[in-house]
């Protein structure tokens, strides 16, 4: 499509001025010109700083419209990386050391460990002042007085000192010498880590052509117009929530309502207020909305949703039937991952044909299903997924040997085990990779069992999936001591606690006197949960 936005400053301009781009529930609504003004503006005051293209700004900000502004705003100025704000002191220094951040954005008067890391790695900080009065996700940056921005003990990239094309630019708080550049199709927009576990995790770099087309993708799949209004309900620091729930809607000229988050209690009165077109979650999301739908009949009676959109894990058949018949709109399940900026797959809105319980046929890129040789296998065979196109990630960042393990040629090995049927929908039938997936959530084993391997009692540490009804997974380590040394399953939960986010931390630990092993002697995690009499 010739007119489709290669940037997402492009993307913005989809939207009529006095349409409605952002609203909250209870404020005031954003209209798409004053949005397009508080991002040139933004990328104005980050250029007066010396922060343009291809500079890593970190984002810890809670979910709401100001999150959804922020992204946007850097994003289009230089290079958006959303954290959790749930991860703990020594997460942020991991994230923050391995993205070499040039700043950092968190909320005015928050308290949060990122900021002593900030400090301690010697990063600016911009407090983000809120003014929901001009409208939902309006706000400004104050720059901490404390510490001035810096490079010069930033970790060096590679490669040696960094020229920037567009033109010389400032580092430090000083007048710029050229306007800032604005961001061209292959520059980063975004870049989020994902999880291996046999290797750090790994820094995915998405250029704005990526997420556009990946936007443009899930705008297409749903028949977004301009018209609809999403739910966010998603987290804004996962590619769920930036592409399908903000990018998407906002690409199609529509209006996009950010909660703070996820709250089932909630959700309802926000239906019965916002009167949402649509909303996209995870299945867990899915379920506790269902436990709760008996006592907002009336909230359901009325409500203006003409489709439910499910994606990150699989959602169980007789799920998608209770919402559907909760609802009586179409549940769409789609298939995504961050290298993908997110859709690979989805299942289409009627009257076109959605197989419950596949993630439907290719929705943006190619897929194929292909044996360890890479060859393509017949329909109806169980292979491994692999993906192209102009949504998918050209490479992980400084990674040779992931990037070397991650391709067949120009095909994306997903690490999915699945099958696609003769009419191109595809069923996920397992994960060739060891990651957990808990809800939605992507876990590295490796990295758990690091923090729980620090513990002064621990000899050996295996973190493994534990199926779980409705997360899907659950994370469970299995624990031998040290000869002699005492420790508690309790005690090494609360270890965890102190080091890991919660959605990280164990919640069984098994303490054996051996971890059972595979025919080479190599502990294994696949399986683990089975061998142990858990699953």
């Amino acid at each position: 499509m010739s007119d489709s936005p290669l940037t997402i400053s492009e993307l913005l301009e989809k939207g009529a001025d006095d349409a409605t781009a952002l609203s909250s529930p209870g404020g005031v609504p954003l209209p798409y010109k004053a949005l397009r003004a508080l991002v040139a503006e933004t990328v104005e005051t980050l250029a007066a700083r010396g922060i343009g293209t291809g500079d890593r700004v970190a984002i810890v900000l809670d979910n709401g419209p100001e999150m959804a502004a922020a992204f946007l705003s850097i994003a289009s100025g230089a290079t958006a990386a959303p954290l959790n704000p749930s991860y703990r002191a020594d997460e942020f220094e991991f994230y923050l050391t391995d993205l070499r951040a040039k700043l950092l954005i968190v909320a005015k008067d928050k308290e949060s460990p990122c900021v002593d890391v900030a400090r301690k790695l010697n990063i600016p900080i911009a407090r983000l002042v809120a003014q929901p009065a001009k409208g939902a996700g309006t706000f400004e940056l104050e720059f901490a007085t404390d510490i001035s921005p810096r490079t010069e003990n930033r970790p060096p990239r590679s490669g040696g000192p960094r020229t920037v094309s567009g033109g010389p630019r400032t580092v430090s708080g000083g007048p710029r010498t050229a306007p800032p550049r604005t961001a061209s199709p292959a520059d980063i927009a975004l870049v989020l880590h994902t999880s291996g576990t046999t290797s750090r995790p790994k820094i995915v770099p998405l250029a704005h052509k990526n997420v556009c087309a990946s936007a443009r993708n899930v705008s297409e799949s749903l028949s977004l117009t301009a018209s609809d209004r999403g739910l966010v309900i998603m987290p804004l620091f996962h590619i769920h929530g930036l592409i399908a729930a903000l990018l998407a809607p906002l690409s199609a000229g529509g209006e996009v309502c950010c909660t703070p988050g996820f709250n089932a209690l909630k959700f309802f009165s926000w239906v019965a207020e916002v009167k949402p077109t649509w909303y996209s979650g995870v299945p867990t999301m899915h379920q506790a909305i269902l436990l709760r739908a008996a006592n907002n009949v009336e909230a359901i009676r009325r409500h203006r949703l003409r489709f439910i959109r499910s994606s990150s894990s699989s959602l169980p058949v007789t799920v998608i039937s209770q919402l559907e018949t909760t609802f009586g709109v179409p549940v769409i399940e789609a298939y995504g991952m961050t290298e993908a900026a997110h859709q690979m797959a989805s299942n289409a809105l009627p009257p076109r044909k959605r197989k419950p319980g596949t993630v439907g046929p290719a929705a943006g890129p190619e897929i194929r299903v292909v044996d360890t040789q890479g060859k393509p296998v017949a329909a109806g065979a169980t292979g491994e997924i692999v993906i192209r196109g102009p949504n998918v990630m050209k490479e992980y960042e400084n990674n040779p040997k992931a990037n070397a393990e991650a391709f067949y040629g120009d095909w994306f090995r997903t690490g999915d085990q699945g099958v696609m049927d003769g009419d191109g929908y595809v069923s996920i039938t397992g994960r060739l990779k060891e990651i957990i997936n808990r809800g939605g959530e992507k876990i590295s084993p490796r990295e758990v069992d690091e923090i729980i391997m620090e513990h002064p009692a621990v000899h050996q540490c295996v973190t493994f999936g534990l199926p779980h009804a409705m997360l899907g997974e659950d994370v469970a380590a299995a624990v031998v001591l040290k000869q002699g040394a005492q420790a508690s399953d309790k005690e090494l939960r609360q270890f965890a606690a102190t080091r890991l986010a919660d959605f990280k931390v164990p919640r069984k630990i098994l303490i054996l006197t051996e971890i059972p092993v595979g025919a080479t002697g190599k502990l294994q995690r696949i399986g683990l949960a089975q061998k142990l009499g858990l699953a």
